[in-house]
């Protein structure tokens, strides 16, 4: 990597990064209850008034948070995928690694919410958990299904949409069997909802990304060799299904913990990644960490949207994302 490209994605980077703070600014700033900069520089630091407190530490800061942490996870997880699929199509949510997750979290509230064996901060935690092996179980289905002498990549992703499909057929199944309130908050959730989060889902979620995020970006140069192709990659000494097999388990365990807290979140894997390419090219050094950081910022700005467009009801930030990532999808066809 030469200086000038170094300098360039520590320029992007930063920039990234002043972009997401002064989002989170403007977010805490809007909503019902307005808190200017100032105020909210005083209540961060102490000196704030008790209304300003609350909304600031119970309500929009944890929400900020988690949404940085799912854009974060989604957006590494759909760059690692379309890097092991080898196919930009590739993206958590279209080939069924969302759906499994979602299928499983809802299947543990409907068998154990409300129930006096699993408490409520337990709830917090056991549901990541629960995605996870839902995740897990719609990769390993995924990938026994395509291989037939390898795994090809339009197989995977042609597969992923079938399993994709049978996943959200069940979701639907045992929402039918749920009484109309939990019904409803399913049917929210799993368009992407980040609302009523609190500091316990942050803990819930943070040891997840901060784990599989660093560990996604120490994996650049395999991934680098794996996108080459097979062939390549085991004439420059990769062990390819162990280096495959790693990378889908992180996709998928950032995946199936983000889907947890925040729902089906669609377009945010398959999107992002593209954008970060462009801006600093198909090394994954560079743009995992870009991807990253993108991740996050989009989550914000379409929180921010979903919460304040039509104050005092909300869209969820699911809805919001799908918008913008169907619509650059769109202009990105019509374009190539």
């Amino acid at each position: 990597m030469s200086k000038q490209t170094k300098k360039k994605t520590w320029l992007i980077g930063l920039a990234l990064f002043l972009a997401i703070i002064a989002t989170l600014v403007l977010s805490l700033n809007l909503g019902v209850i307005r808190i200017s900069p100032l105020e909210i520089f005083r209540t961060v630091t102490g000196n704030g008034d008790a209304q300003n407190e609350m909304v600031l530490f119970q309500f929009r800061l944890p929400r900020m948070t988690i949404a940085l942490l799912i854009g974060a996870g989604m957006a590494v997880s759909g760059a690692l995928l379309q890097s092991v699929a080898r196919n930009e199509l590739a993206d958590p949510g279209i080939i069924g690694i969302n759906a499994g997750a979602g299928f499983a979290v809802v299947l543990y509230i409907f068998l154990f919410e409300g129930s006096t064996v699993v408490s409520d901060s337990l709830s917090i935690y056991m549901m990541p958990l629960s995605a996870l092996i839902g995740a897990i179980t719609a990769a390993v289905l995924i990938y026994a299904i395509s291989w037939k002498n390898g795994v090809s990549p339009i197989r995977l992703v042609l597969v992923g949409i079938g399993i994709n499909s049978a996943f959200a057929a069940l979701i639907i199944i045992f929402q039918l069997k749920m009484d109309p309130d939990d019904f409803t908050r399913a049917t929210v959730w799993l368009s992407g909802n980040i609302s009523g989060t609190d500091w316990s889902y942050v803990l819930a979620l943070l040891p997840w990304i901060l784990l599989f995020v660093p560990l996604a970006i120490y994996k650049g140069k395999s991934l680098n060799t794996l996108y080459l192709g097979e062939d390549v990659a085991q004439g420059l000494g990769t062990k390819v299904e162990r280096e495959r097999m790693t990378v889908l388990f992180i996709a998928v365990a950032l995946a199936g913990a983000s889907v947890a807290v925040g729902g089906g979140i669609a377009f945010l894997g398959l999107v992002v990644p593209h954008l970060s390419k462009k801006l600093v090219g198909p090394t994954h050094e560079r743009f995992l960490p870009i991807a990253a950081l993108m991740g996050a910022l989009l989550l914000v700005v379409a929180d921010t949207i979903g919460r304040n467009i039509l104050a005092p009801s909300e869209i969820p930030v699911g809805l919001i994302v799908s918008i913008i990532g169907g619509s650059y999808f769109i202009y990105l066809l019509m374009k190539t």
